[in-house]
């Protein structure tokens, strides 16, 4: 069977796990990033399989579920969302990303970044927009001889920004992709951050929970244990310290 760049594809010996796109070919090795989660992987031709399944049935149900359980009360109030900056290395993840802060009425930016040169620009994309939140992603990987694909990346990143501002509160940051280094992003100064258990976090993880500290308001502290587990995969996947919120609310509307 042939396969070409931008073909959906499973891996036989991972039982058909996880939906794939191709975005490299070299010899008889395919480069793959995934649809859904952000994790990049390689395979040998002869183990993937061609997808021709539905591949939005599933995302199209996680994300009305996370649409539906933010909603303001309009009558009375008005309010003043935290203000997010996300910096992504997959243009296609960012773009998804973006699409759900304006479902959910929240003023975003995006920046399309390599992980490899998301530190040496974040204090000037910080200085340039001056969010309440941060998103510091892109794609991970945690490899058998226990190495990481791009923690080392996002811990950079986040150290800057830590030098941008210092407070845990004034800039909330949110860091890390599938399976990364759960432990040194959040010493490195991340208020959130993947993978406790070193799992694959969905596309959307960190977007989601930036919309809900975004929408929590800043005179209370979030709840933690309920922003985690409106993520695809819970605690597993997103890990946090409790701080505060970062919306006003205000009346008469």
């Amino acid at each position: 069977m042939e396969f070409k760049i931008g073909d959906f594809v499973t891996r036989k010996s991972y039982n058909h796990d996880i939906i794939f796109k191709i975005y490299d070919i070299k010899e008889s090795i395919c480069y793959l990033v995934g649809t859904n989660v952000r994790l990049v992987a390689d395979s040998k031709i002869e183990d993937l399989e061609k997808y021709n399944g539905e591949r939005d049935t599933e995302e199209k149900e996680f994300v009305d579920r996370i649409t539906n359980t933010d909603k303001l009360d309009r009558n009375d109030y008005f309010y003043l969302p935290g203000k997010i900056l996300h910096i992504d290395s997959d243009k296609d993840y960012l773009e998804r990303c973006l699409n759900f802060y304006e479902q959910m009425n929240i003023w975003a930016v995006g920046i399309c970044e390599s992980e490899e040169e998301i530190s040496n620009k974040i204090f000037d994309f910080l200085s340039q927009y001056n969010p309440n939140i941060v998103v510091i992603t892109g794609h991970d990987a945690y490899y058998k001889n226990k190495k990481y694909r791009n923690s080392d990346n996002f811990i950079k990143a986040v150290k800057q920004a830590r030098k941008y501002c210092d407070s845990h509160e004034k800039l909330i940051i949110i860091a890390g992709a599938c399976q990364s280094n759960y432990e040194e992003l959040i010493k490195a100064g991340a208020n959130f951050a993947s993978s406790p258990k070193r799992v694959n976090i969905h596309a959307l993880d960190p977007a989601i929970v930036a919309t809900k500290i975004s929408l929590s308001e800043i005179n209370k502290d979030i709840d933690l244990k309920k922003i985690l587990e409106a993520t695809k995969y819970g605690k597993d996947g997103m890990g946090g310290i409790i701080t505060r919120g970062t919306m006003y609310v205000g009346y008469p509307r």
